[in-house]
């Protein structure tokens, strides 16, 4: 197995094969610029796929990997990342094998990633692109100013349930929220100033539990393709889940949208 190696001068890349394939990185005694700085050379230097072990709080992993090529490299994590796991993603896949902190996706573009586990507050804020799949439960104000960009629709997908102010001020993208342990959402403020995208959430809320700007309502034909879809993607990367994807469509789904694209349109013109 190739193993990155951090000398006093610079990054030694020592491989087996020319493929510059299964590197790691210990992350033991590393701080968050040191720890991203190595990420991005071994990228630039060819490498296909890097896991990290020994992860604890560092910061912004998979932020600094764009480049305009569109180079893409998959990142398994082991350990607990800090705040701001895949900000501004562009394309690559990140898979993390336990929790993950605040900020999970922050104005991702393009890309997946995945959380064995759960993930903190304003999971997806910004999020304009890619796929997030959280096996677990998230936190406060996830997918927050959502949106769509140039084409493209973020999808986040959460196996348990979220906290309060889900989907605020969402303007555009799909969230799904799946409840999987049957514990009912106790979420409040959901969708508070939303004005754009679609959350669908497994089970049911009540009209006191949404911002005045949402509309409840039940699933058609059309949202059971984009569910089938999505859930399909979800059991894919959490088989352990031990649901199938025909138990899981059964169950009850509600759709909320937007009741305006201008929600506060009164407050601020004339």
């Amino acid at each position: 197995m190739a193993r990155a190696v951090l000398s006093e001068s610079s990054l030694e890349v020592k491989q087996d094969n020319q493929n510059i394939e299964g590197l790691e990185i210990d992350a033991t005694d590393l701080g968050t610029k040191e720890l991203n700085d190595q990420l991005r050379d071994l990228m630039l230097s060819g490498a296909k796929k890097v896991s990290i072990r020994n992860v604890c709080g560092q910061r912004y992993i998979g932020t600094r990997l764009y480049t305009p090529e569109h180079l893409e490299m998959e990142i398994e994590i082991f350990g607990t990342p800090g705040n701001d796991l895949a900000a501004f993603l562009y394309g690559h896949k990140i898979t993390v094998h336990g929790n993950a902190q605040d900020g999970v996706g922050n104005t991702m573009d393009a890309g997946k990633v995945v959380v064995e586990g759960r993930a903190g507050d304003v999971l997806g804020f910004s999020m304009r692109g890619g796929e997030i799949y959280v096996r677990d439960n998230c936190g406060y104000r996830t997918a927050l100013h959502m949106k769509e960009y140039e084409g493209k629709r973020p999808v986040l997908v959460v196996g348990g349930r979220s906290q309060d102010f889900l989907g605020e001020y969402m303007a555009g993208g799909i969230v799904i929220v799946l409840d999987l342990q049957d514990l009912a959402h106790e979420a409040n403020f959901i969708g508070t100033g939303m004005h754009g995208g679609v959350i669908y959430l497994r089970g049911s809320v009540k009209q006191s539990q949404v911002g005045g700007q949402v509309d409840i309502s039940p699933i058609d034909e059309f949202n059971r393709e984009v569910l089938d879809q999505y859930v399909s993607r979800f059991l894919e990367r959490f088989p352990e889940i031990g649901k199938s994807k025909e138990e899981i469509l059964r169950s009850q789904f509600v759709r909320l949208t937007p009741k305006s694209k201008r929600p506060y349109g009164n407050l601020y013109a004339y």
